[in-house]
């Protein structure tokens, strides 16, 4: 008798890696030793992207090494600016990442080696790159010109400058490297099984960012914060709160985006830092209307003996949404900074997944019909 199908593979440990522990019961995570409250309070994205990169944090002379060689690569080729300045204008953001991604490695030297050293190099090149991309495509669509990245600028401060052309804000870029920090790696989650699945099958790092992007792209994995973000502009108001969770969750069959974690049984810690920041960001911004809107209803259903028997809390993508959406930035452009940030975890995962590989190949349990006849087409 075959053995009972765990569905979506819960419980299911596929590899072993020290990239990231994700405790869901306790909510704590821990990138490669290091709690999350500790990265959050204290490290750069560059600093977060090579501990995950080299399995510990770089002395001042690396770190200034890496700020400066991310800023260098992220220029893109010529040729593939031309190419997203013909996509369609309505294009979905992360669609069109994820095209762009697959057609940099037709311009990347190293995309056939799959060698440790050139994937460093690539996943260096990468994270610089998409953050171009996500930054170039927002102005293009809207009729701009894209900005070439500084090489004087960290990752987060180059996405301001590259999306505004204009010194970057201090503020805002400080809000967008914490996000970057918080969402850089979280065990083994829909797109990092499909970057390594990818890969696995000897592929290369830009074959397996595309199938992470491509997983990233959906409304229950990178796009919750997208959804979260819609609902409170549907929300509008914060007085509005109490009638629509009355409306739409106890009387309907709807759910709060952004509430709720397959993992986390507790508070995710990533939503309790970054509500801290949303909360700032809000009051220093002087636009607190929609973290009001956010907090009112994490509270009201937080006091509800559904949320509280489920033990149903707000995860990373709701206070992100308030944060981003803060810094004035569209609301489909949120899933493919998730990708900015995430491509640091991804190529880590790649990485190690050539470290020691082996064929990801589960199997199935077959569930149909057993001895049909054959019947001639003219008979059926």
């Amino acid at each position: 008798m075959s053995e009972p199908t765990k569905k979506g593979l819960e419980g299911t440990v596929v590899a072993e890696s020290r990239t990231s522990l994700v405790n869901g019961q306790d909510g704590k995570l821990v990138y490669d030793g290091y709690s999350i409250e500790t990265l959050a309070e204290n490290a750069s994205f560059e600093e977060v992207a090579f501990l995950l990169w080299n399995e510990r944090l770089p002395n001042r002379a690396e770190l200034n090494n890496l700020v400066q060689v991310i800023a260098y690569e992220a220029t893109l080729p010529e040729g593939l600016l031309a190419q997203l300045k013909s996509y369609p204008k309505n294009a979905d953001p992360m669609a069109v990442l994820r095209t762009a991604v697959s057609a940099l490695a037709m311009f990347d030297h190293d995309s056939e080696d799959n060698s440790q050293e050139a994937n460093r190099r690539k996943a260096i090149r990468l994270t610089g790159q998409i953050t171009t991309i996500c930054a170039a495509w927002d102005r293009i669509r809207k009729g701009n010109e894209p900005i070439i990245p500084r090489k004087d600028l960290t990752l987060a401060q180059n996405f301001i400058y590259m999306l505004t052309g204009k010194d970057p804000d201090q503020t805002a870029s400080a809000a967008v490297d914490t996000y970057l920090v918080l969402l850089a790696e979280h065990g083994m989650n829909a797109s990092t099984f499909a970057t390594r699945v990818t890969v696995a099958t000897g592929s290369d790092m830009h074959s397996g960012i595309v199938s992470g992007i491509g997983t990233l792209k959906g409304p229950s994995h990178g796009g919750a914060n997208a959804e979260a973000m819609h609902m409170f502009l549907e929300i509008g108001e914060p007085e509005n709160v109490e009638t629509w969770f009355k409306k739409n969750i106890k009387e309907g069959d709807r759910r709060i985006m952004g509430i709720g974690h397959r993992i986390y049984k507790a508070l995710d810690p990533r939503a309790a830092i970054l509500e801290q920041r949303a909360e700032a960001l809000a009051k220093s911004s002087g636009n607190e209307k929609w973290f009001q809107i956010a907090k009112k209803l994490a509270d009201t259903a937080r006091a509800d003996s559904y949320f509280i028997e489920r033990k149903l809390y707000p995860n990373v993508d709701y206070y992100s949404a308030i944060l981003l959406y803060t810094i004035n930035l569209d609301v489909d452009m949120f899933p493919p900074l998730f990708a900015m940030s995430r491509v640091a975890g991804w190529t880590a995962h790649i990485i190690e997944q050539f470290a020691n590989n082996r064929l990801i190949r589960p199997d199935l349990n077959y569930i149909g019909p057993m001895g049909l006849q054959w019947v001639p087409v003219d008979q059926r």
